[in-house]
């Protein structure tokens, strides 16, 4: 991943977006820190898909149908002791 500094990125800011179609996402740094990343549409609408839902994932879990105890234990209740 490239890095730019904030005074370069905003300087040739269509330079950046070209780079991040072409090459992948690129750093924007601020004071010699990372503070932003700049993704091409195509790259941000891949990694943000939903790729199912948390209930479809149980369900293809190898645990899927498997019997949980709900019981509650003989053990002191919370607070108590």
């Amino acid at each position: 991943m490239r890095s730019w500094q904030l005074q370069a990125a905003k300087a040739r800011l269509s330079e950046v977006l070209r780079a991040a179609e072409e090459d992948g996402p690129q750093e924007i740094t601020l004071r010699g820190r990372s503070a932003a990343v700049v993704l091409s549409r195509a790259e941000f609408d891949r990694r943000s898909s939903r790729k199912g839902s948390f209930a479809g994932f149980l369900r293809r879990s190898p645990l899927a149908g498997m019997e949980l105890g709900r019981g509650r234990g003989r053990g002191p209740r919370r607070g108590e002791q």
